[in-house]
This record gives structure tokens, C-alpha cells and sequence, in this order.
């Protein structure tokens, strides 16, 4: 039986009932995005008694499904104002599975000021006191935890940030070496775990009866379809890009096509790329060694292998993972060319519990705003720590890019619905500006990645800076995402499922093998704009309509280096992306 956990935390209420009829078939982002509309006022203030944190594994997670360990978390965003789905790949989401439970909702606010553990077991659970975790950072959080729990107990851990209900705030998830740090970072729903008064949470999968699938036979040969795709193409496979560089093979790819943002949306390109990317950060990972990894996993079953571990110079560990996002976020666009000062980055934020995307977004516009220099990597890593001080300046970097650029008057401020945009300049790949604009999400990439046909020609060669058929391209793509979203997906598999057709056909099977149904590839478009619909209902009631759908005005008249073009797809080429 397909289980919800309620967590009541007014009345410390740990509940479980069976998964609603009309939520049957349905998980990730299908789920969270569905019980968040139905039980979330949509007009409600996002720290109050009426907002809920959802917890979902993808339907397809917990089976043997290559790369199929993402949990989506869903609440209406503190950062946006709209609704919000931030996904991560982590073992906690394949062990939530296992016990059973296809929702874990967390609803109400605590009485008192106190933070909580919710200890929970395939016979549901207990809240427990969290005072020796209060105020400490994600790391330290998570190795107590463990040292408390056990090894290998899967895990949720808000960081100071989330405590102190910053609108950056993520929430860290461990990974499979008990690091605090897979993160469903964007939007600020750490701070309504916050706000909620929950530090942590800890699984004890023992005894957890597993995934049933509908058709075992059919899984197993939508599995192999899939992997055998996976291992075949040359961006996925092993010794492929993403496996040998790590996501960070984009910086250089992207600043040959000159669309890395650089020193705040400014340019395209970066002088000093070449010493952050990726074939860098494994050269560092080669020649320093201990520590040192390329072709780390997020979750137990990913046979792409993307994530990375990076080594001090004496090859003790520094920071797992140094992301391209991350790179991007606090290199470029802060014109920081040293790996190191970036890893330390990425350590404070990871410690803090807060986004790396938000996080140097924020501070390039800080920048902007004069409050350190472009290119000063130590005085950005002095703003973050700000935030672990909790001062006046700290929670005001802490609310995002958007609310830093106000505060300081900045008018180059890249963010749609308040979220900043991530590692992908919208003047130079017009594909990603749709999606940028038209996510329920904010300013989101992963929402319709169409970077993998504009600048890496996968399914096929689209030029970049043209406008034509932009909009169409971003729809396909943000439905097909939100389906994977929803069976738990990573979205690197869109790689080899674009190109090769029996990937594709494996996802379809591995989905009917699960479920028992008989979907097609008709349904994959079908169910996801059933949840981007979802959604924009939500943010319609919400008062996010067509008028939050906008790019930054600055990108309609800056001219973006060394392409010098400006943002010129029209107000209703965006408005007809509903049609």
C-alpha cells in the first residue's frame, strides 16, 4: 500500500494514511505540485501556518531504474511568491521509497521556538528535540546525525540559514557518503522547514518492503533499454563528458559560444574560464590526488557519474561537488578565476544550507552594488559569512538576488519571479530565456533544458540566437522535464533519449513496467503539461500571471558581448507559450 507521512508540527503529530485515490499512479513533481495546489492557499504567506513542505520520490524511484534517485520537495516558495518544486538525487529519496511511503508532508508551525528531529521507520514516527543541532552548520549537522542514528541512515538537515528563514535557503540532503550535501536548493524552502521548526530528518529503513512493480519483466527490459543508451552516448558514458569533467565540461562550451554570464550579466564571455572548468578541475582532482575524484555519484544506480570531489593541494577533501552551476555562479559571473576560492565557496554555502546558484547571482549583484570587486574571491567568501552572523547585512544578502539589488539600488538584476537566473545567458540562447521566463519555477534551467539541442546539438542542431520557434522548443522540452521530474529522473538522461530512440523507449517502459499502465510517447507530453498546468494554477491564484512571465528590462537594451545582442523575443511570443 502507497503510504503519506503527516507531520503536524503545532501539535507534534507524526500520522499515516493511505496515498489518496486521486493521487494514484502520480510521484516527484506530479505529486508534490498536485497535493501542494489542492492543500496550499495559494494567497498564504510562505513562512505561515498554511504553507506545507512535500516530500516525493520519483514513481520510479527505489527500483533498479538507472539514475532514478531524485525526491522532489514542493511548498510555495518564499523566493518567487508561486509554487515550487526543487528536486535532488540523493540516497534519503531511494530509502523513503523502499519503506513505503510515496509522501512525506510536513504542515503547521510550531507553538514554541524549538527545532525538531522527525525520526521515522516503516511504522511511521517520532519527533525528537534537536537542541544539540541548533545553529550548527549542514556538515556538522549531518555527521552528528550519523554518529547519533548510525551509518548509512539516509537523511534531511536544514543549515543556519534555513533556521534563520532566509529566502535562499535550500534543503541538504546526504549523499552516499554521508556528506550534508545534495541539495534541492532553489526557490528558499529550507527556510519553511525552517520555519516549521524541523532541523532534520532521519530514516531507519529497516525492514522496508521495497517497490512493487506492476510488470517485473518489463521494468527489467525498459532498464536495460535505457542503460544500454546511457553507456552509448558520448556525453553519459563512461569516459563521456559529464563521467571525465564533471558538469563543469560546460564552462568552456559555453564561453566558446559566448553565452557563460560574466561580471553580472555583463558579457559572454569569461577571460578566465579556462582555469575553472572542467578539464581544470580534473586536472586538480589527477595531480593533487587523495581525495581527489572525478566520476563521483549523487545516489546508489546513476551510471553517469557526474559529480566530483575536489582536493585541497594536499589532497585532503575540500568540497564534494564542485557543480558548473556552482563554478559558473561564484567564477564567472564574479570574475573569480581560482578554483579554490570557488570550492570555498561552494563549502560556505553548502555549510550554510543555502543555493550556490542564488548565492553568486546575489553576490554579483552585490558586486554591482559596490560592496566588494569583481574578481575578489576572499571579500566574496566575507559576504557569505555574513550570513553565519546573522547581521543586518547578512539577511540582507541572505533574501536572494532580487532583494539585495533592491536594497541597493542595482538595476542589472538577473531575475524572472525574483529567483536568479542560472549559468546560461538568455541574450546568447534564446531557448533557455523562454524557459527562464515561462517556468511556474522562477528563473530555471533544468525546468526545459534547451541547451542540449541549442549549443551541444543533442535532438537534433538548433542556432542559438535565433528566435524562431523558441517558444515551441521550450514547451516540448519543459513538458518532457516535467515527466522525468515526475518518475524521478535524473535530467541528464534527456542526452541520450533525445538521440537515441530506444532510450526513450526505455524510459516509457520502465515507467509502464512500474505502474501498469500503457503509456505512450504521446503521455509523456501529455502528463506534463498536466503538471505545468497544475502549477500555473497555483501561481495564477497566486497573482503570478502572464506579467511575471518577463525577462529583466536591461536585457532588452544592453547589448550582451561578443555576440552584442539584446533579448528580442516579444512580450507575446512568451504569453502565447500557454497556447
Amino acid at each position: 500500500m502507497s503510504k503519506v507521512v503527516r507531520v503536524d508540527m503545532t501539535n507534534k503529530k507524526v500520522t499515516v494514511e493511505a496515498l489518496p485515490e486521486k493521487y494514484k499512479g502520480m510521484g516527484g513533481r506530479w505529486l508534490s505540485s498536485a497535493m501542494v495546489n489542492d492543500e496550499v492557499p495559494a494567497d498564504c504567506h510562505p513562512l505561515g501556518p498554511n504553507n506545507k513542505l512535500v516530500f516525493a520520490p520519483g514513481f520510479l524511484t527505489g527500483t533498479r531504474a538507472p539514475n532514478s534517485g531524485r525526491i522532489s520537495v514542493g511548498g510555495k516558495s518564499p523566493l518567487t511568491g508561486g509554487i515550487k518544486e526543487s528536486n535532488a538525487g540523493t540516497p534519503f529519496s531511494q530509502n523513503l521509497a523502499r519503506m513505503g511511503y510515496t509522501a512525506l508532508v510536513v504542515e503547521g508551525l510550531p507553538e514554541d521556538s524549538k527545532q525538531w528531529i522527525l525520526k521515522l521507520d516503516v511504522n511511521g514516527g517520532e519527533l525528537l528535540p534537536a537542541d544539540d543541532l541548533v545553529g550548527k552548520g549542514a556538515y556538522e549537522s549531518g555527521n552528528m546525525i550519523w554518529d547519533k542514528f548510525g551509518e548509512k541512515k539516509a537523511f534531511v538537515v536544514n543549515g543556519p540559514a534555513g533556521e534563520a528563514k532566509m529566502a535562499m535557503a535550500g534543503i541538504a540532503f546526504n549523499d552516499p557518503e554521508g556528506r550534508a550535501a545534495r541539495y534541492a536548493g532553489r526557490g528558499g524552502l529550507g527556510a519553511v522547514l525552517g520555519s516549521k521548526g524541523l532541523k532534520a530528518i532521519v530514516l531507519d529503513d529497516t525492514d522496508a518492503p521495497g517497490v512493487k512493480p506492476a510488470n517485473e519483466e518489463l521494468l527489467r527490459s525498459g532498464q536495460k533499454k535505457l542503460a544500454d543508451a546511457i553507456l552509448s552516448h558520448d556525453v553519459t558514458k563512461k569516459g563521456g563528458g559529464l563521467n571525465s569533467y564533471g558538469t563543469a565540461v560546460l564552462i568552456n562550451i559555453l564561453n566558446e559560444a559566448g553565452g557563460l554570464p560574466t561580471r553580472n550579466f555583463s558579457s559572454g564571455e569569461f577571460d578566465g574560464a579556462s582555469k575553472i572548468s572542467g578539464e581544470a578541475l580534473a586536472e586538480a582532482a589527477e595531480k593533487r590526488g587523495g581525495a581527489g575524484t572525478m566520476g563521483h555519484r549523487c545516489h546508489p544506480g546513476c551510471i553517469i557519474n557526474c559529480s566530483t570531489v575536489y582536493p585541497r593541494e594536499d589532497g585532503t577533501e575540500h568540497v564534494s561537488s564542485v557543480e558548473y552551476e556552482s563554478i559558473w555562479s561564484l567564477g564567472a559571473n564574479l570574475c573569480v578565476d581560482n578554483l579554490d576560492e570557488v570550492a570555498e565557496m561552494v563549502w560556505l554555502c553548502n555549510d550554510l544550507g543555502i543555493d550556490t546558484i542564488e548565492a553568486g547571482v546575489m553576490l554579483g549583484v552585490a558586486m554591482e552594488a559596490g560592496l566588494a570587486e569583481f574578481g575578489d574571491g576572499p571579500a566574496a567568501i566575507n559576504l557569505l559569512k555574513e550570513l553565519y552572523k546573522g547581521s543586518p547585512l547578512g539577511h540582507i544578502l541572505g533574501q536572494g538576488a532580487h532583494f539585495t539589488g533592491e536594497a541597493y539600488g542595482v538595476t542589472r538584476v538577473p531575475t524572472v519571479k525574483r529567483q536568479g537566473m542560472p549559468a546560461y545567458e538568455p541574450r546568447a540562447v534564446k531557448g533557455i530565456g523562454v524557459t527562464y521566463a515561462t517556468s511556474t519555477m522562477g528563473a530555471d534551467h533544468t525546468a526545459g533544458y534547451t541547451i542540449a539541442p541549442e549549443i551541444m546539438s543533442v535532438g537534433g542542431s538548433e542556432d542559438p540566437l535565433k528566435t524562431k520557434g523558441k517558444v515551441g522548443l521550450s514547451k516540448g522540452l519543459q513538458d518532457a522535464t516535467a515527466f522525468l521530474d515526475a518518475a524521478g529522473y535524473c535530467i541528464f538522461i534527456a542526452f541520450p533519449i533525445l538521440d537515441i530512440p530506444s532510450g526513450f523507449e526505455g524510459v516509457i517502459d520502465t515507467a509502464n513496467g512500474m505502474l501498469g499502465t500503457d503509456y505512450t510517447a504521446d503521455d509523456v507530453g501529455r502528463i506534463g503539461d498536466e503538471i505545468l498546468r497544475i502549477e500555473r494554477e497555483f501561481n495564477l491564484k497566486a497573482g503570478l500571471g502572464k506579467e511575471a512571465d518577463r525577462m529583466p528590462e536591461f536585457m532588452k537594451y544592453e547589448k550582451l558581448p561578443p555576440h552584442n545582442n539584446v533579448w528580442d523575443i516579444t512580450d507575446e511570443e512568451l504569453d502565447s507559450f500557454w497556447d
